[in-house]
Formats: structure tokens, sequence, C-alpha cells
């Protein structure tokens, strides 16, 4: 609801309106765009594309997102400073040993991890310079609705952004509370935080490979012999669930040709898309 809310102010303050349905729909579709797509090069052309099928224009639906990215990542660094300052040192001394022992026993599986990444970077990159070249707008264009975004619309998504992140984060922590004993949560939620946010960064889907091995080789700490059962769970309440949910709605609202229209098209349309 604070994504949905977040890019429902961005849009309104470019002047444009879009029902919570739509502005629901679109990003539950860009999350599942993002976590089944390497890099997630698929994520922002689908929410670009159910934006234009809410009949924004191009143009503003184009800034209304590169203004959201830009206004979400000063409270995304902002949360990891808080995280890394309080708990950092704490989450070193539960997970570091572990870590450093799996990576050392599972060496082959990391080399293994690091050449397939590598191999989807390479396949992926074409691609995803493609995307950015197809979002591209005239920047005299562009420029125009910079200049009409409120401060309000900015400043209103601050919150949003951290009822996002905060939420996102605190899934492992209130999993391990299931557990009869668990490591210290602060450490938790510093390693729940590195396992999220580096599939940002990770070529593979979703981080798949790189981010499992690395939660069950303790980076949220000592799992004891649940960890298994809490990385599919932890795996289907931050993934599972979203992907089915963005794919089920944009199949039931916008259909199959239009899906793979968002998806595969070239994005780069014009206002006439």
């Amino acid at each position: 609801m604070a994504r949905t809310w977040r890019i429902q102010w961005f849009v309104r303050g470019l002047g444009h309106r879009m029902s919570f349905a739509e502005a629901f729909t679109l990003n539950a579709f860009g999350e599942a765009a993002c976590g089944l797509t390497p890099l997630r090069i698929a994520g922002e052309p689908a929410r670009l594309g159910g934006l234009l099928r809410a009949r924004v224009p191009a143009t503003a639906a184009f800034v209304a997102i590169s203004v959201e990215v830009l206004a979400a990542w000063p409270v995304i660094i902002g949360v990891a400073a808080w995280l890394g300052w309080r708990y950092a040192p704490d989450w070193w001394t539960v997970a570091g040993p572990r870590l450093h022992h799996t990576f050392h026993s599972a060496r082959y599986w990391v080399a293994g991890i690091v050449v397939l990444s590598l191999l989807v970077w390479f396949v992926a990159r074409p691609h995803a310079r493609s995307v950015v070249r197809n979002l591209r707008r005239p920047i005299r264009r562009v420029m125009v609705y910079w200049r009409r975004m409120p401060l309000w619309a900015v400043l209103a998504s601050i919150p949003c952004t951290l009822v996002n992140v905060v939420g996102r984060v605190a899934i492992l922590p209130v999993l391990l509370l299931t557990l009869p004993s668990h490591p210290p949560l602060g450490s938790v939620a510093v390693g729940s935080f590195a396992l999220l946010y580096s599939q940002m960064v990770l070529p593979t889907p979703s981080g798949v490979g790189a981010v499992d091995l690395g939660f069950l080789g303790g980076a949220a700490g000592d799992l004891g012999d649940d960890r298994a059962t809490l990385l599919f769970a932890w795996r289907l309440y931050s993934t599972g669930i979203g992907v089915l949910l963005g794919v089920g709605l944009a199949l039931r609202i916008y259909g199959w040709q239009a899906v793979r229209s968002l998806l595969f098209r070239r994005t780069a349309g014009g206002d006439q898309a």
C-alpha cells in the first residue's frame, strides 16, 4: 500500500490521475518482473508499461519512475547506515565466523556460483543496455516534467519508502521469532538487509544461488537445523508471493498478450504508446 500511494502521488504531482487498483497492479507486476529476470531488467519496463496502460503519458510516466527511484535511494542508504552503525559489529561477531567457514568449506560451490553469475551478466548485459536505451526520452521534454514535480510529493514519498524498506527487512526477524532460540534480532536485521538488497546488484534473478548460499552459510547467524525451512519461508514471503501476485494480477487485468507486449516489446514508443 505504501508503494502504491508513492507512485500515485508522483503521478498526481505531474498533473495526471491513476486509480489505486492501477497503481497496485503495476507495482506488483514490476516486482514480479524484477524477481524473474536477470539484472532485474524487466522491472521498470513493466512498471512503465503499466503506467502507459493507465493512460499516463510516456514522458510523465518515465519521470515519475525516475523521481521515485531518486527519492527512495537516500532512505535506503540511511537505513543501511543506521543498521551498520548500530548492529554491524554484533552481526560480524555472530555471522562472520560462520560465513568464513562456509565459504572455505564450500569453495567449489562459491566458485560455481561466481562463474554462473558472470555468465548471466554477460548474457543479460546487452538486453539491459537495450532497455536503458529504449527508456530514454528527449532531455527537454523530461526536464519540463521534472520542474513540475511538487516538493510535497517527494516529501510524502519518504515515509512510504521507509515503511517499504523496514517491512521487507523485518520479514526474516519475524520468521525467526518462531524458533525456540534465535540469534540477536539486530544482527538478523543486518543480515536480512544484506540478503535483500544484494539482489539489486547480483545478475541472477532474485540473486538465486549467491543469496541462498549466503543465507544457508550464516549471513543471518546460526539458524540450526531449521535453516532450509526458514530459507524456503523467507523466499516465499519476500519474493514468491510477490511474483505470484504480480503475474496473477497482470494476467487477469492486462491479459496474456498485453503482458507479453509489456515485457518484450521495445518500451520507448513515445507518448503515442
